[in-house]
């Protein structure tokens, strides 16, 4: 929910003593009171009890509840694939026009690299990019922008927001042999055509003392696809992280974990964990028990969705992109105190009770110092 445009308003309160004969000889009481008003960018998936995505909607079908008080919602514009579309006259009869509806989607793949950890990963960490490159091939439409990053001790993209299928399959082979990306200096960056993540990542060696924890590296990238307007989708590969207990159960670190987390949350990146083990089995065959604790929790803090226990890569990949068939963007206005800064919680219903609505539970404002 990356603020994208930001309205300061002064608000002044002029008191005056009305003595004629005090007016020339004290000046006048002036208090003045200042707050920011923030233009907030918030996605949200709306489906029937079925699942079906639902369309048509506008803004005054929406609740949108700000730190508890329900604000006026200015705009509702619906982003679809238009799959469910079938015909031009069920577009007419819901008040939506197929050819005017946005078509670009954003998909982070972003392999949490652990095989030095747990070298028993191997085999599913090259499985899953086995399925990575099916899905690339065959599952993705037109206008799917898809990047590849990776994370071991730090960051490192292996390829930019691009719809070039070669180039992708190409950065999931890099991914797969632990290479280094090239052209990560400033100077060898080329200038990037469309949507960008690295154009707005530190280069070179500052991106590698930035990203020394994967927070960091999930923080940083969630803060570059805040330039882009709409829903991000990170499809997020990892056994875990953060502390890790006497009995194998990850939990997240209170230092980095709520920064990383409203961080996402504002950049409108949507989290979906899934788990290197696939099958329960290879859980305890590792040694690492109960590892869904901090996957299960930031999927659910960022409106995604944790898989475990499936029968391969393919049924998670294909689930994320049927989840993203069509989303709304709504807009509003927000108030807060100038010089004050935080995370605002945000909670997304309709007047439709019947909906199931998924959004954003919050979003960060002020100015950082």
């Amino acid at each position: 929910m990356r603020p994208l445009t930001c309205l300061t308003a002064a608000i002044a309160i002029l008191l005056t003593i009305p003595t004629l004969s005090r007016a020339q000889d004290e000046p006048q009481s002036e208090f003045a009171g200042q707050i920011d008003v923030t233009e907030v960018l918030l996605d949200v998936l709306v489906t029937d009890p079925s699942g079906n995505v639902i369309v048509g909607l506008q803004p005054e079908d929406f609740i949108v509840k700000d730190g508890g008080e329900e604000v006026e919602v200015t705009s509702a514009t619906f982003y679809s694939n238009r799959r469910f579309v079938e015909s031009a006259k069920v577009a007419e009869r819901l008040g939506v026009q197929p050819d005017e509806v946005p078509s670009d989607r954003f998909f982070i793949l972003f392999f949490h690299d652990q095989r030095f950890e747990d070298p028993s990963i191997t085999s599913n960490v090259l499985d899953a990019l086995r399925w990575a490159k099916l899905w690339v091939e065959e599952e993705t439409l037109a206008y799917d922008y898809v990047a590849v990053l990776s994370y071991d001790v730090k960051l490192k993209v292996h390829q930019d927001f691009t719809l070039d299928r070669q180039a992708l399959v190409d950065a999931l082979d890099s991914v797969a042999k632990m290479r280094n990306p090239e052209n990560t200096w400033p100077s060898r960056t080329a200038e990037h055509e469309g949507p960008s993540l690295r154009q707005n990542l530190p280069q070179g060696k500052e991106l590698s003392r930035q990203t020394r924890r994967i927070y960091s590296g999930l923080e940083l990238t969630a803060e570059a696809a805040g330039y882009i307007m709409g829903r991000k989708n990170m499809l997020l590969f990892s056994f875990g992280f953060g502390d890790q207990n006497d009995f194998g159960t990850y939990y997240p670190d209170p230092r980095y974990y709520p920064p990383m987390m409203q961080a996402l949350n504002d950049n409108n990146v949507a989290v979906y964990s899934i788990s290197w083990f696939k099958n329960l089995g290879d859980q305890s065959s590792s040694g690492q028990d109960q590892i869904e604790n901090v996957l299960s929790q930031l999927s659910a803090d960022t409106d995604g969705t944790f898989y475990f226990n499936f029968v391969n890569f393919q049924t998670p990949l294909i689930k994320v992109v049927d989840d993203n068939n069509g989303y709304y963007l709504l807009s509003y206005s927000a108030e807060h105190e100038r010089g004050r800064q935080g995370y605002q919680q945000v909670e997304v219903t309709t007047r439709n009770p019947e909906f199931r609505v998924r959004g954003r539970n919050g979003y960060l404002y002020g100015e950082s110092e």
